[in-house]
């Protein structure tokens, strides 16, 4: 079954004239681009980590890494995040812009690594670690408000419904039409917010009989009022995203001659997204001196993803001389199972009527998602005792993350087609260095994510990382600590309609993002 994020909330990671409404592309690449994870000291470091090894974020980025190890650890990593959007409704009139923040606790790394030494010819043992690492982070809120002419989200509903009798309102879970007053579309019908068109009359008639396929509204300036019609409206929206990616690493890694490193982990994967938004407008004002009948209408949604997934991760370090290697990784593609639940609650006013309330019953739906693999190769150049730098190159194409279902009628063809469309490979960028001063580290580091969408776009939605952090090591203990900063534009349409001129269009807002995150690691050497 199809969840209805493909057809309202959706989260734009760009801004451009190409605005499609296709929730299940957008969760694609959300959960796709995942950010380097690791302990408080390689964040600290750009999350540069293929070629470093040593520590255990070397189970989820490149597990030959652990084959540096030279006793056991424990480690566990706390973090605090602090979220931070302004958003700005374009084509509004006026000048409008909301500011909204979050604060949150976090778990961010937690692990355990056994050391196995062993001499037998070159073979100097190894470790194994199990490790558990926060991969991604949706949380955010956001919000906009304005005036604007551009479209009503009623429009929206009545172009869901069109062709469509009364019996058949169209189930977004299913190729197969069903009774289905759940959908918003639904909602709005019993809400009175868009009425069936009577064959002998053009006008909204909610007792026409059952079989009819049109609809129409009394909010509509086009198809009641005509073309030159130009019809205003008040909309505000508040938006608020939760949830997070875990992996846990079952990894190991071998020494061979303290030259060559090798390693492979299997990696279990959690993911669970929350998005909720309360839609609403008001003041319908027409050009003509028409008043529309209603005052205002308020959508509230949720939507719950919840999934587990598997990947594997193999890698290899190369000590090609004494103060300098090279690594590279492979990442399978995950293999996610998702469950999602919507619900929604529709309320209208009228002026001078009753005013109606509808709420959908929790309608769930599965699917699974495949990530696309990732190859990963890296450098290290040590310093002596003074230190070491080290970087990173990420190769990933997102074209091709894929959905698939089991269930009976349900195709992912036209969202995996987009997705192909709209994605490209990428590179990404990791550096990061850091300074021994007796036992005390300093550290900074550098993270480019680029713009995943293809350049005929001319989209820009690379994220930035800046990082800095410092650190103690003693014999059997240690703690790093680091701050990171987090910059990103993005852009939010609740709803897209196609206009006259058969062009996608919708009310757009723009974001400007930014996360600061402190973290420590707290470790036991023994």
């Amino acid at each position: 079954m199809r969840s209805f994020q493909v057809s309202l909330g959706v989260i734009l990671m760009f801004f451009c004239s190409e605005i499609f409404a296709q929730g299940f592309v957008e969760n694609a690449l959300l959960f796709s681009r995942t950010k380097p994870g690791g302990s408080a000291r390689i964040q600290a470091m750009g999350g540069a980590q293929i070629a470093l090894g040593g520590d255990y974020s070397s189970a989820l980025s490149n597990p030959a890494g652990l084959g540096m190890y030279n006793r056991s650890e424990f480690t566990f990593s706390p973090g605090l995040n602090f979220y931070k959007s302004s958003s700005t409704l374009l084509n509004h009139t006026g000048t409008n812009t909301a500011d909204d923040s979050k604060t949150v606790f976090n778990i961010p790394g937690l692990s355990y690594v056994h050391h196995s030494p062993r001499e037998s010819g070159n073979f100097l043992g190894g470790s194994f670690a199990i490790t558990m690492t926060r991969t991604n982070d949706f949380q955010n809120a956001f919000q906009y408000q304005g005036t604007d002419d551009v479209s009503s989200m009623i429009d929206y509903f009545e172009q869901q419904a069109q062709g469509f009798s009364i019996n058949t309102l169209p189930n977004p879970y299913s190729n197969t039409p069903l009774l289905n007053f759940d959908s918003p579309e639904g909602l709005a019908y019993n809400t009175f917010l868009i009425n069936p068109i009577s064959e002998a009359s053009p006008y909204p008639n909610p007792f026409t009989p059952q079989d009819s396929i049109n609809y129409t509204t009394y909010t509509s300036a086009l198809d009641t009022l005509g073309t030159n019609e130009v019809r205003t409206l008040n909309r505000k929206d508040r938006i608020n995203l939760r949830g997070a990616q875990y992996q846990w690493s079952f990894a190991y890694g071998g020494n061979i001659a303290d030259k060559f490193f090798f390693g492979a982990a299997i990696g279990v994967t959690t993911l669970r997204y929350k998005y909720s938004s309360s839609y609403s407008e008001n003041g319908f004002t027409y050009s003509s001196g028409y008043t529309a009948p209603i005052d205002n209408f308020r959508l509230d949604q949720n939507i719950e993803i919840d999934g587990s997934g598997v990947n594997l991760t193999v890698g290899i370090v190369y000590r090609f001389i004494e103060f300098a290697q090279v690594g590279v990784s492979l990442v399978t593609p995950t293999y996610y199972n998702l469950t999602d639940t919507y619900n929604a609650r529709l309320r209208a006013d009228w002026d001078g009527f009753s005013d109606e309330d509808e709420s959908s019953e929790p309608i769930v739906s599965e699917y699974n998602l495949t990530t696309p693999l990732k190859l990963n190769t890296g450098i290290a150049v040590f310093a002596g005792k003074y230190g070491v730098i080290t970087g990173d190159i990420e190769f990933v194409n997102y074209g091709k993350a894929k959905y698939n279902s089991n269930s009976p009628g349900v195709t992912f063809k036209p969202d995996n087609d987009n997705i192909k469309y709209y994605y490209s490979n990428v590179i990404n960028y990791r550096i990061g260095a850091e300074a021994r001063l007796d036992i005390v580290r300093l550290r900074g580091g550098y993270n480019l994510q680029n713009n995943p969408y293809k350049s005929t776009f001319n989209l820009g939605s690379s994220m930035t990382t800046l990082s800095a952090g410092v650190g103690v090591r003693l014999d059997k203990f240690f703690i790093d600590g680091t701050f990171l900063n987090t910059r990103y534009n993005s852009s939010y349409s609740p709803y897209t309609v196609t206009d006259e001129d058969n062009n996608v269009v919708g009310p757009v807002a723009r974001l400007k993002n930014s996360m600061n995150s402190a973290m420590l690691t707290v470790g036991f050497t023994f």
